[in-house]
């Protein structure tokens, strides 16, 4: 990984670090909630994404080095609020998929932040239980 994509990665994360625990508790905001993969207490992070029939889709802006993506390759069972309601489902990383396409199709402001953000774009598809 080259220095700026580290310098990139460390400035975003200090970021969200403080900006996450009170996007979290906004009511409407989509939170998606895994398993620690070492504590195995509930992490809750706040994502962009849009349900398309019975799924979740959503772009991490660093991959396999997301936290959220670390802890659902330990644990695929998640739980996703959207529009003030929890949903549980399996989590699927899909490196196959192109993320940049996939995230013309979702809410255009995340996406921006995650463009802009992002240096290992990954899609993650959650299928929910119905």
């Amino acid at each position: 990984m080259s220095r700026r994509t580290d310098l990139r990665f460390r400035a975003t994360t200090a970021f969200q670090r403080r900006l996450n625990p009170i996007l979290r508790r906004l009511p409407l905001q989509t939170v998606l909630e895994t398993t620690g993969r070492v504590s195995g207490l509930p992490r809750r992070t706040p994502v962009g994404g849009r349900r398309v029939g019975g799924s979740f889709w959503l772009v991490s802006e660093f991959g396999e080095r997301s936290q959220y993506v670390r802890n659902i390759k330990a644990d695929p069972s998640v739980r996703v609020r959207i529009r003030g309601r929890w949903h549980a489902g399996t989590a699927h990383l899909m490196p196959e998929d192109d993320p940049v396409a996939r995230l013309r199709k979702l809410p255009r402001v995340n996406s921006l932040g995650v463009r802009a953000l992002g240096t290992n774009l990954l899609t993650v598809r959650v299928d929910l239980e119905a």
